[in-house]
């Protein structure tokens, strides 16, 4: 084992990244890149605007996740494993310097069957940035006390975990080991003694200089909330040298992509997407044919969502929220005057949240109160621009 005096930082990384794939196989190089970086990173919290989360997700059992959760609990900062805890037991245990939370089996927080983890699920949701403190009211003293939420976290689960903490962390898909791929045996005795020496050896060489590291604003290749979350890996790589800040680059933008090509977009931004290719050329619908199409398609959520699937009533809720409403149209026989929705109400929504969809030239039909009012129904405009 090196001593932080004989040892770089870029050896230090070098020697964790070795420990973790001695004992887990782990998805690709980026993904080894990723987590060695994540679990440097927890030692020097204090430093860090935001808390990434570690989401370490398997489709079934036997993948290694919990391997790789044993690995990080061994070398991460004070590792805080949630296993039973009660949420106030949780909440009580972060402070200044927060420990690093840990929590396996994390996809029964989340699923059906996770009534009663209400202030767990918040805290996750709200940790991931400084000062979003929890409020609550204590009757024995009769004040409003502020609990502090900030805290990096890792959860190992099966299937993806809700977009609210998968847009806030570093995601790694682990597999089941081919034949032929081998790890060393992990003994807790034995070999977790090494790793947490290691770990106090990254604490003593990132604690030496923390005002450094809350100070540096690495030039990072990823915008936004990514950009948030990457951004405490890229500096404790930077802070090391070597090959470190180019392989930090190299698996946040492979790790992002690979976010970018399994996420799932949300039921509202699915419904523009299939709205578009419902509405094909046509410049307006009924809305009895658009909810029609909707449902044609049977991969789509809309049959079955809801008992009586999607319904006018539920499609107007869902596109009011990007200002799309429904009208009286009149259109051709034999459909005539009816509610529906104009193609061109849906142009802003597409351009702005469904940038990937080619967005031909927008017709539209003139509503029927408009166009009474100015003396030209959407048929006389139809038969004009025919």
């Amino acid at each position: 084992m090196t001593t932080p005096q004989a040892a770089s930082g870029a050896d230090l990384l070098d020697e964790l990244r070795a420990a973790l794939t001695r004992y887990v196989i782990l998805p690709s190089e980026h993904a080894a890149d990723a987590v060695t970086l994540w679990v440097a990173a927890t030692h020097a919290q204090p430093a860090w605007a935001h808390a990434p989360r570690l989401v370490i997700r398997a489709p079934e059992k036997r993948c290694g996740k919990s391997r790789l959760l044993d690995i990080v609990e061994a070398t991460c900062h004070d590792p805080f494993i949630t296993v039973n805890s009660s949420s106030a037991a949780v909440y009580r245990s972060i402070s200044s310097d927060p420990p690093t939370m840990l929590v396996d089996e994390a996809d029964t927080i989340f699923g059906p069957k996770s009534d009663g983890n209400e202030d767990l699920r918040g805290l996750l949701n709200a940790g991931h940035q400084r000062n979003r403190p929890a409020k609550r009211y204590d009757a024995t003293t009769g004040r409003v006390e502020s609990i502090p939420t900030f805290c990096m976290a890792a959860l190992a689960g099966i299937g993806a975990m809700p977009d609210t903490i998968e847009d806030r962390a570093v995601v790694v898909r682990m597999r089941r080991r081919l034949t032929g791929e081998t790890v060393a045996p992990y003994r807790h005795r034995r070999d977790r003694p090494p790793l947490r020496q290691l770990a106090e050896d990254i604490a003593a060489w990132l604690r030496a200089d923390l005002a450094a590291l809350e100070q540096a604003e690495p030039p990072m290749p990823v915008e936004d909330r990514a950009a948030d979350t990457w951004e405490a890996l890229v500096v404790v790589a930077d802070f090391a040298g070597g090959h470190w800040p180019d392989r930090a680059r190299q698996a946040v933008l492979a790790l992002t992509a690979e976010a970018d090509d399994h996420g799932q977009p949300s039921p509202r931004i699915r419904l523009l997407a299939d709205c578009r290719t419902a509405f094909g050329t046509d410049t307006a619908l009924p809305t009895a044919v658009l909810l029609e199409r909707l449902k044609d398609d049977p991969e789509s959520p809309w049959v079955d969502y809801g008992p009586a699937g999607l319904t006018a009533m539920k499609l107007g809720v869902l596109l009011r929220e990007y200002d799309i409403r429904s009208t009286t149209i009149r259109f051709p026989p034999p459909t005539g005057q009816a509610k529906g929705y104009q193609r061109a109400d849906f142009a802003d929504a597409w351009q702005r949240y469904c940038p990937e969809i080619e967005t031909a030239e927008q017709g539209a039909l003139i509503p029927l109160d408009r166009g009474t009012r100015t003396g030209r129904t959407s048929l006389n405009i139809a038969a004009q621009r025919g």
